[in-house]
């Protein structure tokens, strides 16, 4: 008999959140969230994608334990801003059982459609500015900072409930000592073409902070509006996003292109802090997990770059070029081993052309599922 509650409680919380350390226990490729993080984000009033947005948990229990988990989601802000009526599912994890599976998307599906939502999209963890999609191929390797991992039979569990295709997200590897090194020959080529149209290409002033991430904001909102399921980030969203990416972040890896002093575009590469969480024991900082992040930041040998973008009127003039050269540059003189781009859209034809130009390797793929309700 299965079994699907509601989570409501802070005991149900801490039991939502636990329950994939039960369920990858002893998978060498798992990396656990850490919790106080995981809780922040599911808990109104603590994460400001709330301030627009609901969403409903739910666990599936069979024999009095818990066997899967699953948050019914409804982004207003998406539905705004795309004139759409979409409902969304996030944060799920299950036993390999179709049941169990297709218990808790029913119980998804009824939540939504209660609120007069007529598609069922995801995993969204809560939103395309959030790990998203559902791995589906590159098992071999734990998951960088910020990306999903799961086990390989969740698309199995998706396609069962009757989900199909709506879009694949491609994740590349690139190697320090084997990408294409003409991008960074042509570097000092390019920025010369660039300075004569008074475009230049700076790191981020941490000693400004706020105000480079205020200003930053409004092109992110603006580089990736035409990208499938984008939703803007609320500046309340952004500023939280860039509080936690403080403690990470490397002026080196952050680059910002302007023209006559206006940002047309950037480009943000963080270390791959999964190095770190991946040994911390059920995502707790305490006693000992808080001690293993600070001192184990500046030995971290791998990047995410995590962003890159450049609004419309300014794209195809080498920019994003240079965005390429100047992290690999870096990454070098760092003696990083290398990096992940991700994520990229499949029918993003400029920027997958470009990772194939600089030897990146699409080495995961990972897909957002859909299905009317």
């Amino acid at each position: 008999m299965i079994a699907i509650e509601p989570v409501n409680l802070p005991g149900q919380m801490k039991a939502f959140i636990d329950f994939p350390h039960e369920l990858y226990y002893r998978d060498p490729n798992y990396v656990p969230e850490l919790f106080i993080a995981q809780r922040d984000l599911l808990t109104p009033g603590k994460h400001p994608f709330h301030e627009h947005s609901t969403m409903q948990l739910f666990v599936a229990k069979k024999n009095g334990g818990i066997v899967g988990r699953i948050a019914a989601i409804q982004n207003n802000n998406h539905n705004k801003f795309n004139h759409t009526s979409d409902g969304f599912f996030g944060f799920f994890d299950c036993v390999n059982d179709q049941q169990v599976a297709n218990a808790l998307f029913e119980a998804t599906v009824q939540w939504l459609n209660n609120l007069g939502l007529n598609m069922l999209i995801g995993p969204l963890n809560p939103s395309t500015n959030e790990p998203t999609g559902v791995l589906i191929k590159g098992f071999h390797m734990p998951p960088v900072a910020m990306m999903t991992y799961n086990k390989p039979y969740y698309a199995g569990l998706m396609e069962g409930f009757g989900m199909t295709k709506n879009v694949d997200l491609y994740a590349y590897h690139l190697d320090t000592s084997l990408v294409n090194q003409r991008t960074v020959r042509l570097q000092q080529a390019l920025l010369q073409r660039l300075q004569q149209k008074n475009i230049t290409i700076r790191c981020i002033n941490v000693k400004n902070y706020k105000i480079e991430v205020a200003r930053v904001r409004e092109i992110y909102n603006a580089a990736w509006d035409k990208n499938l399921g984008f939703v803007p980030m609320t500046e309340n969203e952004f500023n939280y996003l860039a509080k936690d990416l403080k403690m990470l972040l490397d002026p080196d890896l952050c680059l910002i292109a302007e023209h006559n002093g206006k940002i047309v575009g950037f480009a943000l590469a963080i270390p791959d802090i999964n190095e770190l969480l991946i040994k911390i024991n059920k995502g707790r900082l305490l006693p000992t997990g808080i001690l293993k992040l600070l001192f184990g930041l500046k030995k971290i040998k791998y990047l995410r770059v995590l962003a890159l973008g450049v609004i419309n009127d300014y794209r195809k003039m080498g920019i994003e070029a240079c965005f390429y050269a100047g992290i690999i540059q870096k990454a070098q003189q760092k003696n990083l081993r290398g990096g992940e781009a991700s994520w990229v859209l499949e029918g993003n034809e400029m920027m997958n052309k470009a990772m194939q130009n600089i030897k990146g390797e699409l080495y995961k793929t990972y897909r957002i599922y859909e299905k009317s309700i």
